[in-house]
Parts: structure tokens; C-alpha cells; sequence
């Protein structure tokens, strides 16, 4: 027989307490990687600096024009798209009740990817007026087949189909992609960096056009968030509580699909942060998504930031593409993962 553990109220009060001075810590430790971001680089700068350019801007000061124009907008772009995979993935976990699952695992980086060079090498199209929608459409119809193909297994869509269905397309994609690339070598020269999950030479101009789809996919999670731990219970348990399941998971898969497509269109694809950093708040929050969404938001943003520093220096003055070290970290992580789930 399991044992029933009761909390009082004031005990639950405690512990919500604790977690809303947990969000201002988090909100805290993106402050100070962001400043750190901004501060680190070829040439280093001053945190006064750094907070004199953002208060105080002088066109003059060339230090304040870099700041302005190269490191703000990286930093900035950093932050975005680690909240959004972060999300996506915890998202993902939630509904699917798959631990392993992520946009990087089940294919959905790799498909949002694939539609963007296949855009580029046949239409030559790469404008940031258009990358998000190409991208949300490769996600999309790249979560629908893994979905179909996860079905068609014996068990159906669990999660141990799920994870196999979303390597095998993505493998299958990514060679695709490759091919092209092998191709048309000299025409993918721009597109070679970003497909390894690059922030550098980013500007703001695609992050205005993308950030109000990650705000309205944000907003969406957090008004959803109470009925994701409810769906994590199981679908008949949602079912008895009044959830209607079928077109929580269509709203929940089009919100998954905008945060990774508009990270995605920001910084190519960033594989393991969606797997990585839900685990993580996971083990600091609990299973409440009240509370999961937002601490892996800023888990993420502040995770993200801190991989990006370590690509500058790591080889300074050279830097390795920030997908590059998220995988690095990220793949031991997964295979700890499948250790730890087939014990």
C-alpha cells in the first residue's frame, strides 16, 4: 500500500514562498550572466561600461557603439532562445509523460531546419521575414509524422516509440540536409554556421520580427500550465477532472511548434537545451507546471548565455558555434537518461 503524505496549508505556503524567492533568484542569475555576457569578449569591457551603454549611450564612445550593435543583440538573442527551448521541451515532457522527450530528440529542430534549407536551396529563400513561418512548417509536419510513425508501432505512441520514431526522421533529415550542403557547397557557405547553432552575427532586426510569436507561446504555456500537470497524470485522469484532452495537446503541439520554430529562425538548431534544463527545474520545483514553465524559462535563458560564453573564450580569439557546446554537454546527459530509464 502506498503511503499518503499530508501537508498542511501553512507548509504549502512555505513552500510556494520558497519558490517565488527561487523565480527572483533565477530572474537574478540571468541579470548577471547577462551582464557577464556583454562584458566578456575579444575586448573585454568594464560592467560600468556595460551599464553606462545601456543607460547612458553615447555614439561616440566606440565601446558603447559594439556593445550596442554586436554583443546587446547576441546576449539578448541568447536569453530568447534558451527560455524557448527550454519551455518547448519541459512542454513536451509534460504531454507526451516522456522524460527524453525535446524539439532536439523528437525531430522537431531538425525538421524546422530542413524546411529552411530546402527553401534556401531551391527558392534561395532566407529573409527573416519569412524563416519563422518556413521553419514553423517543417516543425509542424516533422511532429506530425513522428507522431504517425510512433503509432503505426506495436504499443502505439509511447514514449520509448516516440524517442526512436523522432531519431530515426531526424537522422533521415539531417542526411538530406547534408546532401545538399555537399551539392551546393559554395551557396551554403551562409547557411553552414547557422546550421550548427550559431548566435554570432545576429541582429535584432529578426528578433523583432519573431519575438511576438515567443511571447504569445509563452503567455499561452503559463495560462495552460495547471492543466499540463493535470495531463501528465494520464488522459483518463484529465478526462474525470473536466480536461478535454484532444484540444489541450492541438494548443500545447501548435506552442511547442512557434518556440521552437522562432529559435530555430533566431539561432539554427540548439540540440539537448529542451531535454537538459526541464530536468533540472524539475528536481527544484517539483511536477507543478505552474511552477516548471517559468523556472525553465530562466533556467534556460540563464544556461544558454553561459554555453555562449564559454564558445567565445574557450579558443579565444576564436569561438566554437554555441550548438556545438550545448551538444557537448547535452549528450551525456541523454545517454545518463536512458541508463537511469532502463534500470
Amino acid at each position: 500500500m502506498s503511503k499518503v503524505t499530508l501537508v498542511s496549508p501553512k507548509e504549502k505556503n512555505n513552500f510556494r514562498s520558497t519558490l517565488s524567492l527561487g523565480i527572483l533568484f533565477a530572474f537574478g542569475l540571468c541579470i548577471i550572466m547577462f551582464v557577464l555576457h556583454i562584458s566578456i569578449g575579444a575586448k573585454p569591457l568594464s560592467y560600468l561600461t556595460v551599464i553606462n551603454s545601456i543607460i547612458h549611450f553615447d555614439i561616440r564612445n566606440f565601446d558603447h557603439v559594439i556593445i550596442l550593435k554586436v554583443r546587446l543583440p547576441r546576449a539578448i538573442i541568447a536569453l530568447t532562445v534558451g527560455a524557448s527551448l527550454s519551455v518547448a521541451g519541459a512542454i513536451m515532457q509534460g504531454v507526451t509523460r516522456n522524460p527524453l522527450a525535446s524539439p532536439s530528440i523528437l525531430g522537431l529542430l531538425t525538421g524546422a531546419s530542413f524546411a529552411i534549407v530546402i527553401s534556401y536551396g531551391m527558392f534561395g529563400v532566407f529573409t527573416p521575414y519569412y524563416t519563422p513561418w518556413i521553419a514553423a512548417l517543417g516543425a509542424l509536419l516533422t511532429a506530425i509524422l513522428v507522431l504517425t510513425v510512433a503509432s503505426l508501432a506495436p504499443g502505439g505512441a509511447s514514449p520509448l516509440n516516440l524517442t526512436l520514431s523522432g531519431a530515426a526522421i531526424s537522422a533521415f533529415l539531417g542526411a538530406i540536409i547534408t546532401i545538399f550542403n555537399l551539392l551546393d557547397s559554395d551557396n551554403f557557405d551562409d547557411l553552414r554556421e547557422w546550421l550548427t547553432g550559431s548566435l554570432a552575427g545576429n541582429s535584432l532586426e529578426v528578433f523583432y520580427i519573431i519575438v511576438p510569436w515567443i511571447i504569445i507561446a509563452m503567455v499561452a504555456a503559463i495560462i495552460l500550465s495547471r492543466k499540463i500537470t493535470i495531463l501528465g497524470m494520464g488522459d483518463d485522469v484529465a478526462k474525470g477532472l473536466g480536461v478535454k484532452t484532444t484540444g489541450l495537446k492541438i494548443q500545447l503541439l501548435i506552442i511547442v511548434v512557434m518556440l521552437t520554430a522562432s529559435s530555430v529562425a533566431l539561432a539554427g538548431p540548439m540540440g539537448f537545451i529542451g531535454l537538459v534544463i526541464p530536468h533540472i527545474a524539475r528536481i527544484v520545483v517539483g511536477s507543478d507546471y505552474r511552477w516548471i514553465i517559468p523556472y525553465s524559462a530562466l533556467f534556460g535563458a540563464a544556461y544558454l548565455v553561459g554555453v555562449d560564453i564559454l564558445a567565445r573564450v574557450i579558443i579565444a580569439p576564436q569561438e566554437i558555434s554555441t550548438g556545438i557546446i550545448t551538444a557537448l554537454f547535452g549528450g551525456p546527459l541523454f545517454i545518463y537518461l536512458i541508463k537511469t530509464r532502463a534500470r
